[in-house]
């Protein structure tokens, strides 16, 4: 069953915490050695901050108390840099957690930052703190808290790219949590922005489209309109073409939805066909498709029971 695994393609397009669920899923069903599952979740945690959670594993991989030098060095590290972090973006949290001083806060960011500046001897500095320590939050694992200060980060943001990379954060976090409301309304965002946004070149808008469109899954296959929804979007011709550029394995995606969709008969079989002979350029037949999808589905729904 590892031979037809698609958590090798996926992953490249998500957030290395997004791969968690993923790595559990394939744990559980054994697909893999336990050792090799192990090693892989210690890949990905190395470029985090959740040191505590790879200590954890490398006990248990490797069945001792002990943990390397390097691990001990790397949380004293981390420790260090939360507690500079949250003291450069002490001042705007303790705005943000009074009540009434946000009141004063209106639709104007510009007015914000100049009252913010007056009143509350607040700046850019502490403004980037925010996002920084929100960032910091996301790696070390507490995404609620990543999601609340991201949010609050974007109504005082003036930068669009910093703003975008928040939005992305934002959405992940709420992905994590499995607040999936929240989640479809902030993917919206994120594509109308992606649709909309002049990129550096035209590359990059296809490469925000294939991650959208692999991030979507995780929100789709917990929505009760998921499957119309990936449908519509995977369908579109900006995102057709950036399957065709950049993602052909994603035509297993929208493929899987065809398969299931029960409503739209006339417009389900026009999609099918199309899809078909898309996948037959790409030498890849509709068993090995639905064979793939059938485990992804399995992943997905596996989290969304956690």
């Amino acid at each position: 069953m590892a031979t037809y695994d698609l958590t090798p393609r996926i992953a490249p397009n998500l957030d290395r915490h997004l791969v968690f669920p993923l790595l559990e899923f394939l744990q559980e069903r054994q697909l893999y050695p336990d050792e090799q599952i192990l090693k892989a979740k210690i890949d990905l945690l190395n470029k985090t901050n959740m040191v505590d959670y790879a200590m954890d594993i490398h006990k248990s991989l490797y069945h001792t108390e002990d943990v390397p030098q390097d691990m001990i060095e790397r949380r004293i590290e981390v420790v260090a840099r939360l507690k500079a972090l949250e003291e450069a973006a002490a001042p705007l949290m303790a705005f943000l957690h009074n009540a009434s001083a946000v009141q004063e806060l209106r639709a104007d960011k510009q007015y914000n930052l100049q009252m913010l500046h007056d009143r509350y001897q607040i700046g850019p500095e502490q403004i980037e703190a925010l996002y920084q320590y929100a960032k910091f939050q996301f790696e070390c694992g507490n995404y609620s808290g990543a999601a609340d200060y991201l949010y609050q980060y974007r109504a005082l943001c003036t930068n669009s790219e910093r703003s975008l990379s928040a939005l992305w954060g934002k959405m992940a976090a709420e992905v994590l949590m499995q607040n999936w409301d929240v989640a479809l309304e902030e993917l919206n965002r994120l594509k109308e922005i992606i649709d909309s946004k002049s990129f550096s070149t035209p590359l990059n808008q296809v490469q925000s489209r294939i991650w959208l469109m692999h991030w979507s899954l995780f929100i789709f296959f917990n929505n009760e309109n998921g499957r119309t929804q990936i449908i519509d979007l995977f369908n579109q011709d900006k995102y057709l073409n950036a399957i065709q550029t950049n993602a052909t394995p994603s035509f297993a995606l929208p493929s899987s939805c065809i398969h299931c969709q029960q409503k739209k008969k006339t417009s389900v079989q026009g999609l099918h066909k199309d899809y078909s002979a898309r996948a037959a350029l790409i030498q890849r037949s509709l068993s090995q498709i639905f064979w793939h999808v059938s485990m992804l589905i399995m992943i997905l729904m596996r989290h969304k029971r956690r």
